[in-house]
């Protein structure tokens, strides 16, 4: 569920939609979801002063918070 809220709201900022891609891996801290988009669009997904990015990491922690689960969000370049 958390996997699939991310990536609808990656791509509704996204140039291109097509190229966003989230993972899902085991992390120290517990799972980790990963987002990729195009190199053209990493800028619109981390917001300037990176107000986008906490939006999203906040929006995934009240998400996740129904399944005790602790997730946290990696920007990949």
């Amino acid at each position: 569920m958390e996997k699939d809220l991310i990536e609808y709201i990656a791509k509704s900022l996204v140039d291109n939609p097509d190229e966003v891609s989230v993972t899902e891996i085991d992390g120290e801290r517990g799972p980790v979801l990963q987002l990729s988009v195009a190199q053209g669009d990493i800028g619109k997904v981390i917001g300037k002063y990176g107000r986008i990015a906490k939006a999203l990491r906040t929006v995934l922690s009240a998400a996740s918070n129904k399944d005790s689960k602790r997730y946290s969000l990696e920007i990949l370049d």
